[in-house]
């Protein structure tokens, strides 16, 4: 059977190498851009994420090239703490919490699969456009690519065929959009997002996330390597945004625009060691844009087409949880395919499985996140106590905030307890899913 992955993202790539552990070699994956460039900024990858890449051996390099996250605090912005815990191998996981660059992540997933399924494994200039069935266990996909790279000199169309196709090509899915044709663009909530990275010195002990607010306007700051460099700075990722009140229209375009759009309302924020208007400072534009998400779907797949990662259940980017998400999926898609004795003929009945298996929680998540999920607690605390508190609990109620930031960790099964257990996601085919063993620098449970 020929499986067909639409996009190279994370977890279009984490799906192909899960099902290459899975013993599926007839694989390949199409995308749409010339060349599967490292862009991006940072993402973090939970304990629950990082134990499904130790398992596919992938622990070492990209550990190598993340920061190890060992605190996360919600702060108003007067640098008052709303919320503080400890995260990763601080908080007894046997994985830690890695914040990572997105280039990074992909450039170690990129090659991991060209030298496990060979350098043509990866077609690019070549976008899903949608897809057809085509008789008796099989797909007819098609293809748009662009003549000489470029929108100008013209789109031509090609098809090929699979056996299954994975919908892994992001928020504005082709796959999804053929599977709901009337669904349309995906929602916009009003709230404008810049993103960037800047080198400044180590912060708060270096292994420190960061997210402050007042409730309409808020930063989330966090680095992206554990050792600084020889100019004792570190890479630090940071995304502000704000939100509209009640009424105001708010310009969503994606373009470049001055720091001076937004950079002057952080100017007197700060955190102990940690100063937002140092981290906020650059020559250079931004870009402005949109935050959106997608509304939870009835199903996942059918017949022999499915989706995973933003295709299936692109979120609000509230619990750094989206690309932690999309390469569990993969796991879990391989996992239920190799479970499957029928799967190398008939995939339906495994992608099914898979769909019960993921789907519900993962509407939940995303609904959590569009709701703020563990942020939520600034917005509480500012709307109760606008100019500041001398204390959390005469503001807000500890079993609260609890409540609030636990449940999340519970929903999406990054929580200590799901994460230290193995992984669930064995992919071989005749036996229970074996204890991993811990990659080299994890605690043991």
């Amino acid at each position: 059977m020929k499986i067909l992955i639409a996009g190279c993202g994370i977890g279009g790539l984490a799906a192909a190498l899960s099902l290459y552990e899975a013993g599926f070699r007839d694989l390949s994956l199409v995308e749409a851009a010339p060349a599967v460039r490292p862009y991006g900024a940072g993402v973090n990858l939970q304990p629950n994420a990082v134990r499904e890449l130790a398992a596919l051996g992938l622990y070492e390099e990209i550990a190598a090239r993340s920061a190890t996250i060992g605190r996360l605090g919600y702060h108003n912005h007067l640098g008052q703490t709303v919320w503080h815990e400890r995260r990763g191998l601080a908080a007894g996981h046997r994985h830690p919490q890695l914040a990572v660059h997105r280039g990074e992540l992909l450039t170690v997933l990129a090659e991991a699969v060209t030298r496990r399924l060979g350098p043509g494994a990866i077609r690019t200039d070549a976008k899903v456009t949608g897809f057809e069935r085509a008789g008796e266990g099989r797909l007819r996909v098609r293809l748009a690519h662009r003549r000489g790279g470029t929108a100008k000199e013209g789109v031509t169309g090609s098809t090929t065929g699979a056996g299954l196709l994975i919908g892994a090509d992001g928020i504005r899915s082709a796959v999804r959009a053929t599977l709901y044709p009337r669904e349309g663009a995906p929602p916009a909530s009003g709230t404008v997002v810049w993103r960037g990275i800047t080198r400044v010195r180590p912060f708060l002990g270096g292994d420190s996330m960061v997210v402050m607010g007042d409730g309409r306007w808020k930063v989330v700051v966090y680095p992206l390597a554990g050792t600084p460099g020889t100019d004792g700075l570190v890479p630090v990722n940071w995304a502000a945004s704000r939100a509209a009140a009640p009424g105001e229209p708010v310009d969503g375009a994606t373009r470049p625009v001055p720091r001076s759009a937004f950079a002057p309302h952080f100017d007197t924020w700060a955190l102990g060691d940690l100063r937002l208007r140092e981290v906020l400072a650059g020559p250079d534009p931004v870009v402005q844009f949109p935050l959106i998400d997608r509304d939870p779907l009835p199903r996942w797949s059918f017949g022999r087409v499915t989706l995973l990662g933003d295709s299936a259940h692109a979120m609000a980017p509230m619990g750094s949880n989206a690309t932690t998400q999309a390469i569990v999926d993969a796991r879990a898609l391989a996992h239920a395919l190799a479970r499957d004795p029928d799967a190398g003929r008939d995939p339906e009945r495994a992608l099914l499985a898979y769909d019960r298996e993921r789907r519900p929680a993962m509407n939940r998540l995303a609904l959590m996140s569009r709701a703020k999920g563990p942020e939520a607690v600034i917005d509480l605390a500012c709307e109760r106590a606008p100019d500041g508190f001398g204390r959390i609990g005469e503001v807000i109620d500890r079993s609260e905030l609890v409540a609030l930031t636990r449940s999340y960790a519970r929903a999406g099964h990054f929580d200590a307890r799901a994460a230290n257990l193995p992984s669930p996601y064995s992919t071989r085919a005749s036996a229970p899913a074996p204890a991993a063993a811990p990659a080299p620098g994890v605690v043991p449970a």
